[in-house]
């Protein structure tokens, strides 16, 4: 899910207003999903952008950091 200007702006209204005088259980709700829905898009270009990212290692050879970084991950699971 791409985040829009109105999301951020609607979390920042969401904030402003849990300061101010707090929020209903709806709003709570909405503030959760949205704030959700921006870390997993952040984590998710910042996944994407792994794959662009290459390392000379001291041997000569070439490691893709995306692609060191899912093997890692595949070995946690």
């Amino acid at each position: 899910m791409a985040i829009t200007q109105e999301m951020i702006n609607r979390i920042n209204e969401l904030y402003h207003k849990s300061q101010a005088e707090g929020l209903t259980a709806e709003e709570l709700e909405e503030q959760k999903k949205l704030r959700r829905a921006y870390i997993d898009a952040v984590k998710g270009n910042i996944s994407s952008l792994m794959y662009t990212v290459d390392t000379v290692n001291e041997d000569g050879s070439i490691t893709n950091a995306g692609e060191e970084h899912a093997a890692r991950m595949k070995k946690k699971q």
